[in-house]
């Protein structure tokens, strides 16, 4: 399906049908070749656009999979990248397409390590963290904790930043594609354990700034220009950037500042 060498209709289905953790495990090696895979469009557009805030040292990428996203930290940091995932398959795709650990001359190490995005198993070790596309496996009542948890890995002053699309036009083909496709979902989890979180409806971006504040960070927006604008004017992608604030979690944020892009 999608490609020759993407997954079958029925081997979608079995991951479908699965916990999220097994379910990638078993997509892992066809999952570079499925639309699931965060496009190089977004991936470039978000590099660019953090390259004039660095350069930074040590970089996270929450979520990481097969490590699309730790192509653009390898461009950014100079000291180490990190992914992180749930999936041992996602995982082990990717330390074989960057090749394992890498340093000194070659750009800065790499490392996975297999965890849970919802407790983090460093210290405040990072200067910035990102994340493409996986924010749909967490409900909303987690975001809390999610972001939580980024603050404390990101040392004062360090960032977290990731790519947010605009919904679609209410009765427009998406619309209904992407609302049909979480109904299912929901019916699926309603009647089958264990449950496989994944809704594309429910990270709503202003949702989003407040719990980043309320997490500790003070947010910018950046429009994501070449992806264009809707008919009202705003744009059809943003790179969220939420920036720790010195102290603890819990109320040091303020409200999003939107911001006209980094010249690149």
């Amino acid at each position: 399906m999608f490609t020759p060498q993407g997954p079958t209709l029925r081997e979608l289905a079995v991951q479908a049908l699965s916990s999220i953790e097994h379910g990638y495990d078993l997509l892992a090696p066809k999952f570079d070749h499925t639309p699931f895979r965060t496009p190089e469009e977004i991936l470039d557009a978000v590099g660019k656009s953090l390259a004039p805030m660095g350069p930074f040292d040590a970089g996270l990428d929450l979520c990481c999979g097969t490590g699309a996203g730790m192509e653009v930290l390898r461009g950014l940091c100079r000291g180490s990248v990190t992914g992180v995932d749930i999936s041992a398959g996602m995982l082990a795709v990717g330390r074989a397409r960057l090749g394992g650990a890498l340093g000194g001359a070659r750009g800065p190490a790499v490392a996975f390590v297999r965890a849970d995005a919802r407790s983090l198993p460093f210290g405040g070790a990072f200067d910035l963290v990102v994340s493409f596309g996986a924010f749909g496996h967490f409900l909303p009542r987690e975001l809390p904790g999610l972001f939580a948890g980024v603050h404390a890995v990101l040392r004062p002053g360090g960032r977290f930043a990731f790519p947010i699309t605009a919904p679609p036009r209410a009765g427009s083909p998406w619309y209904w594609a992407l609302l049909g496709f979480d109904t299912v979902m929901r019916v699926r989890n309603a009647v089958r354990r264990p449950t496989f979180v994944m809704y594309y409806r429910t990270f709503r971006l202003g949702d989003v700034l407040s719990e980043l504040a309320r997490a500790g960070f003070r947010t910018e927006l950046h429009p994501l220009t070449g992806f264009g604008r809707r008919g009202d004017g705003s744009p059809r992608a943003r790179m969220v950037v939420a920036t720790r604030a010195d102290g603890p979690a819990g109320g040091r944020g303020r409200g999003p500042v939107v911001t006209s892009p980094p010249a690149t």
